[in-house]
């Protein structure tokens, strides 16, 4: 053995052979040189009981804090695989005693542990070396009987986790693992501090930003569960029974998510702490339950999961919290609702229920929630939602939220289902029950007033119900399938969506036309109008607008762009081509993001526009699958489509897509198909092809186009015209017209030589005659005028509806089928039909249309039996009675014959609404309404029509009267939109003439009458039926004050002033009917008293006119009618405790407006003033500059600022007054708050107020000059004044003109204001036009003086 030098302390170490010793003095090098030698020495060394003790000196002088420290790092860790070494062979005895030594020595291990961070450091063996040694005999297990263990350990656990990483072996990590364990298990208390250090690597941040720290705490944590779980427990309990929380451990804010993960590592160490969660989830802190449950519906929903079975009381409670008042924490537990559906079919039943409560929740998003937990789901697992009925119907139900994105997602989610049935018609019972009602369930949304939803239908039929992927032939499949299965108000829904997108093709077509066109002024100001138009089939059609504003721009600038898009609205483009253009146009607009405003609203037009179902390949084939069916019913089973439904419901698509699509007809293999089925003996079918056939000849004649077709085609009409059904013979006439356009007059008068013969009674195709004849003399009246009235005088009038054909008896039923009657009763319907078409045909035959009107009311006034004779029972004479009426509204809506009934017969007609049986009230109000909402505003029924809408306020049958208040409603909005249209797009001037004659608050001015002339009410002062009418009036005024932005109070108070002021046109001279109508007035004034909320002056775009065909003027021009007719119990008008008569709430409502002008003209002098200070002494401010101009001007202000201030103020007051146009636009902006005063000096003093009539109607007739403005306070003296007279204590006094004055000063204005009265101009009252001359804008002449006492104050009183 090699002994150390002469030195005590060396003698006293004991080197193992071949090592040298090692001392302070050494160099670098040589000391690496011995250590490495030494090191060698002791890993070959083996644990041997007593062995090496004479080393002992040795392993504690290389444990000094010499080598220790020693800067080099290749000392360091040599010293310390000798330190670990030393452990190892002396094990379980080290060497080393004193704590303090024990300490420093551990830290400097761990220190050394470091190097492990770097696999590719070329001294990792070592490092590797050294973790093995201590790992293999547990050298850091004799921390454990330090004092401050804890430090160490904590230490060694942070350096392991922090040094793990992916390029460790498993081996590196096992030794890890090794070295940690034993710590655990071994020691007596597992601190705090030590297990933050291990649960914050299993959560995040840690756990993904640090995936191997997190490997490691798991395999750590399974390991040492058992040592663990009282510890862990301990926590949970400290943090959540207590709610204690130490802020200096950073698992106590994690405490949810650590026990997720905990639950994922080792669920048995929550055996206890899971319970507890039950206290968290009914916690009074929302904060605390939220946590709760969304870690519980983790914890739950997770694939596997047996929580909810081990836990059942916990689950329940859970379940509960679905009911939750936070909205946040109902929605997390929607929102997790999937995950139970898809991995937990023992618990979908608990789900379903809770969801069926939820869908009906009051906050929108998690209405939503439930939606998409729904829609996910069946998008992962589509059999999970099919074979749930309940789901199913949960996504049906909130296609009616009243929130878009949640109807869009539930539609969607409808679709995806019915398009996943329609690739795998195999699916379970629940989605085959349910995919009868989801086509009609989507197309039922076109029904929303939102366009979002309208483009989102189209969108789903395109895509889902018929995906225009698919090739023709399967698409027409499709199609059939869908419309023949289809209920009828989702058929409906279907047409009418037809026809929009067919309306948006016309106006796309019509912009791009333009854009053909040379440049010039008129065409820009039809791009213009074309745009206005074509963005209101948008969403937020002021931004569309500026969209394809520029996508116009666009359109001019690049040629290519714009043939692409005319081949898209191309008629007969093939669906491949459309679809391939619509691409390229896309791709021309920018990148498709959500940002790309402009992108995604042109290609919403696009979808409107493209045609992506039809074209020739795809129609010729569901005209060939059509025909199949009509020669054998039955092939239409292969389709899944009812043998019943195949052939009508065919036809009746074929029928629709003529219409929307007409030139995609015009082939010759699909004309020979629609000729061929003209052949069959079913009467269902022809009516139909003949349709088709009509609209296909509308949009270009078949004579010019296949003239070899007609030769077969013009015989088989000519037949059914005269031997078929009548409605054979109805379309076959049409067909006819459209489509013959060489010998039409030859043809004609070749069948009409056959009904001559035929137009007799008993001849069994007599009706089928009455009918073809009546569109003949609709569409070929003026080539055979006198065939034609001949016949319908002598075979029509005389010999059918002047004539009792039939006796059947008494009947106790009030209706019938039309088909259970008599042959005689529907021919004389037939006749009545006639009369209208005829008259609609001559259009301007005066005597012939007074005679028909006389004819028509007489079967109305002798309630169906014409003659009297008591030959017509109940049913029949109510059919007579709703033909007539029907035929009279059908005559009325053309322009010349439509205008000559008399008020009397409009009284007579009215009394349809009223009448006795249902069923005629019932058909009569749809007549009324399809005529008045057609054609506005000049092909409709006039505005008198909206008037008897009144007569329903007193209907007895509840579904009836809900009707026709929808039609009513429905007819106001679409004249409230026809006037915003006028503005848009003719102006204000073109609109000013036309407004009375379509605004709808004019029906008041006809409901009036109508309800004085009510056979049943006999005496003006009847409080029962006077309270009766009360509720008819209030039937249409509710619409026209509550639901109107632009009501304005001061144009209804005028009208029924002016209607008071006038006499009942029919019968004037008698008291009683001028009572009547009178008592009437004052029960709209009451109503409008009442019923008011906003008294605010305002403008409105039109005068109140009176039309003289239902009102006559006094023959007093003075005569102001101020007496209330109506009985003491119906003149209060307030409720409760607030009873005020008419007449006092009548003088109260004039005397606030008075007050208000006041005021706001006394504001307005105030603000003059206040100006005026401001100009002479304006405000100091801390500007050098301005302090210089006020220093050198403060001499310049004289009297000269006070003239400038006169002219100034002379400028605001004399500002130009508003003229009509201003006016109108202005009506349909959103009312004011307040309205603006007008200053005195605005109203001009008129020639002609002396009382010169004549003058005065020369100022009448002039309606196109711009009016002043006028406030309510002068209106109230106006009257008189403009007659040249004053009502002073009831006598009538000459007016004198004042002088004009001098401009006064701004001080002494108010106080001159005060005391002079302003001479307001006269005004002349504007008279309603009759309504025969409202259409030919030919304005009635009235007398000026009498009109312009309307307002006259009611001091006579």
């Amino acid at each position: 053995m090699s002994r150390a030098g002469p030195s005590s302390e060396s003698a006293a170490i004991v080197y193992p052979p071949g090592c040298r010793e090692i001392t302070e003095d050494l160099g670098p090098d040589e000391l690496i040189r011995r250590l490495k030698t030494l090191a060698h020495t002791y890993q070959s060394m083996v644990q041997d009981d007593g062995a090496y003790q004479e080393y002992l000196p040795l392993a504690k002088h290389i444990a000094d804090d010499y080598f220790r420290e020693y800067p080099s790092k290749d000392v360091q860790l040599l010293v310390a695989c000798c330190i670990a070494d030393v452990l190892r062979v002396y094990a379980p005895e080290a060497p080393y005693k004193d704590p303090a030594q024990v300490k420093m020595i551990f830290m400097f291990l761990i220190k050394q542990l470091a190097g492990l961070k770097d696999p590719k450091d070329p001294a990792f063996k070592r490092y590797f070396y050294l973790l093995e040694n201590l790992a293999y005999v547990k050298s850091f297990n004799m921390c454990l009987e330090l004092e401050d263990s804890n430090e160490i350990i904590c230490s060694l656990f942070s350096l392991t986790f922090k040094i793990v990483n992916d390029e460790h072996s498993g081996k590196v990590k096992s030794f890890m693992l090794d070295v940690l364990c034993p710590l655990i298990y071994e020691s007596d208390v597992v601190s705090n501090e030590l297990m933050d250090i291990i649960l914050m690597n299993i959560v995040e941040p840690a756990k993904s930003s640090r995936r191997n720290a997190y490997h490691l705490a798991k395999e750590l944590i399974m390991k040492c569960s058992d040592t663990l779980e009282p510890y862990i427990q301990a926590f949970f309990n400290h943090v959540l029974i207590l709610g204690k929380e130490e802020k200096k451990l950073g698992i106590s804010r994690k405490v949810y998510d650590l026990i997720y993960e905990l639950n994922h590592i080792c669920p048995t160490v929550l055996l206890a702490v899971v319970p507890q969660l039950e206290f968290k989830l009914k916690s009074t802190e929302e904060d605390e339950r939220f946590h709760a449950v969304s870690l519980l519906a983790r914890m739950f929903s997770e694939q596997e999961s047996n929580l909810a079975m081990h836990h059942r009381q916990l689950w329940l409670a859970f379940l509960g919290r679905f009911n939750d008042i936070s909205v946040k924490i109902r929605t997390k537990c929607v929102q997790y609702s999937m995950h139970f559906l898809l991995n937990h079919p023992e618990l979908r039943s608990d789900i379903t229920e809770t969801l069926k409560f939820r869908q009906h929740d009051s906050d929108e998003a998690v209405r939503y929630e439930v939606v998409m937990a729904i829609v996910s789901t069946a998008k992962r697992d589509f059999s999970i939602v099919s074979e749930s009925e309940a789901l199913l119907n949960f996504v049906k139900e909130r296609t009616l939220d009243k929130k878009f994105k949640i109807r869009k997602e539930a539609m969607c989610g409808l679709a995806m289902i019915y398009r996943k049935y329609l690739s795998n018609p195999d699916v379970p019972e629940a989605t085959r029950t349910a995919v009868t009602w989801i086509k009609d369930k989507i197309l039922h949304g076109y029904y929303m007033t939102s366009l979002d939803d309208r483009l989102l239908v189209e969108r789903i039929v395109n895509t889902c119900l018929v995906p225009f992927t698919l090739p023709p032939g399967e698409r027409m499949k499709k199609l059939y399938y869908l419309f023949a299965t289809l209920d009828e108000n989702a058929t409906k829904a279907f047409i009418e969506m037809q026809k929009q997108q067919l309306a948006v093709r016309k106006t796309v077509q019509e912009l791009l036309e333009l854009h053909r066109t040379p440049v010039s002024e008129e065409r820009e100001r039809e791009k213009v109008l074309r745009i206005n138009h074509l963005s209101k089939f948008l969403p937020d059609p002021v931004k569309a607008q500026e969209f394809i504003r520029k996508f116009s721009q666009h359109l001019a600038q690049e040629e290519s762009l714009l043939q692409l898009m005319e081949t898209v609205i191309n008629p007969t483009v093939s669906c491949r081509e459309s679809v391939d253009s619509v691409n390229m146009v896309l791709k021309r607009l920018g990148q498709p993001v959500m940002t790309n405003l402009y992108y995604n609203t042109i290609k919403q037009l696009l979808e409107r526009v493209s045609s992506v179902m039809i074209d020739h390949d795809a129609l010729l084939a569901l005209v060939s699958m059509v025909e199949e069916a009509v020669r054998d019913p039955a092939s239409a089973q292969e389709l899944n489509i009812e043998p019943g439904a195949a052939v009508g419901r065919g036809l009746r698509l074929l029928f629709v897509l003529s219409y929307v699509q007409a030139a995609q007809f015009l082939h010759a293999d699909i004309l020979a198909v629609l000729l061929g089925m003209l052949q069959t003996d079913d009467d269902t079918v022809t009516p139909k092809v003949l349709g088709v056939l009509h609209f296909v000849g509308k949009y270009r004649p078949l004579a010019s186009e296949f003239p070899d077709l007609m030769d077969s085609l013009v015989p088989v009409c000519q037949q059914l015209a005269t031997a078929g059904s009548p409605k054979q013979a109805k379309h076959a006439i049409r067909c006819l017209f459209v489509n013959v356009t060489d010998n039409q007059e030859g043809v004609f008068t070749e069948i009409l030589e056959r009904l001559k013969s035929e137009l007799e009674l008993g001849h069994e195709h007599y009706r089928t005659s009455i009918v073809s004849l009546g569109h003949i003399a609709l569409h070929l009246s003026n080539k055979f005028p006198i065939q034609i009235k001949n016949i319908v005088s002598r075979k029509i009038v005389k010999d059918l509806l002047m004539r009792d054909l039939t006796d059947s008896g008494e009947s106790e039923e009030e209706w019938c089928d039309e088909d259970a009657l008599p042959e005689g009763i529907r021919c004389k319907i037939e006749g009545m039909k006639l009369m209208a078409r005829w008259l609609i045909g001559l259009k301007d035959d005066v005597i012939s249309a007074q005679k028909t009107f006389r004819m028509l009311i007489a079967f109305i006034i002798h309630r169906g039996d014409l003659l009297e004779e008591g030959k017509v029972n109940k049913p029949e004479a109510a059919w007579l009675r709703y033909a007539a009426g029907a035929a009279m509204l059908k005559i009325c809506e053309q322009k010349g014959v439509g205008d000559q009934f008399t008020a009397d017969q409009f009284y007579s007609l009215s009394l349809l609404m009223a009448d006795e049986c249902l069923q005629v009230r019932e058909r009569f109000a749809a007549k009324l309404h399809k005529g008045l909402s057609r054609g506005i505003p000049h092909k409709c029924l006039p505005l008198d029509f909206m008037g008897m809408y009144a007569l329903a306020g007193q209907e007895p049958d509840k579904r009836l009267k809900a009707t026709v208040r929808g039609y009513m409603a429905a007819d106001i909005l679409k004249r409230r939109d026809v006037i915003k249209s006028l503005l848009l797009n003719g102006g204000s001037e073109r609109a000013a003439d036309q407004l009375p004659h379509i605004m709808p608050d004019y029906m008041l001015v006809f409901a009036v009458p109508i309800l004085a002339h009510d056979p049943d009410f006999t005496e003006y002062d009847d409080v029962e039926y006077l309270t009766k009418i009360r509720a008819c009036l209030w039937f249409i005024l509710e619409p026209l004050i509550t639901k109107n932005d632009n009501y304005c109070f001061g144009f209804y108070k005028a009208l029924v002033e002016r209607m008071k002021n006038h006499l009942d046109a029919v019968r004037s001279e008698e008291e009683a009917a001028n009572h009547k109508l009178w008592a009437v007035c004052d029960l709209a004034m009451g109503l409008l008293l009442t019923k008011t909320t906003n008294f605010e002056m305002r403008e409105f775009p039109s005068e109140p006119r009176i039309p003289p065909m239902y009102f006559r003027k006094p023959a007093d021009p003075n005569f102001v009618n101020g007496k209330i007719y109506l009985p003491p119990e119906l003149q209060h008008l307030g409720k409760r405790n607030n009873m005020v008569s008419m007449a006092h709430s009548h003088s109260m409502i004039n005397k606030r407006i008075q007050l208000a002008q006041q005021i706001r003209a006394s504001k307005a002098g105030a603000a003059a003033a206040a100006a005026a200070r401001l100009i002479r002494d304006p405000p100091a401010t801390y500007s050098r500059r301005a302090a210089h101009e006020r220093d050198r001007n403060d001499d310049s202000v004289d009297s000269a600022a006070g003239g400038d201030l006169s002219e100034q103020s002379s400028t605001f007051s004399d500002s130009p007054s508003k003229d009509k146009q201003d006016k109108i636009t202005n009506y349909f902006k959103k009312a004011p708050r307040t309205a603006s005063p007008t200053p005195s000096s605005q109203r001009s003093t008129r020639s002609g107020r002396s009382g010169d009539s004549s003058a005065a109607g020369e100022e009448a007739g002039q309606r196109a000059a711009p009016r002043t403005t006028r406030t309510r306070a002068a209106a109230t003296e106006e009257a008189a004044e403009a007659s040249g007279s004053r009502s002073v204590n009831g006598k009538r006094q000459a007016a004198e003109p004042e002088p004009e004055s001098e401009p006064e000063p701004e001080s002494a204005r108010p106080a001159a204001a005060a005391k002079r009265k302003p001479a307001p101009a006269a005004k002349p009252e504007p008279e309603e036009p009759s309504r025969k001359s409202a259409r030919h804008a030919a304005p009635a002449q009235e007398d000026a003086a009498a009109g312009k006492n309307t307002r006259l104050t009611r001091s006579r009183k």
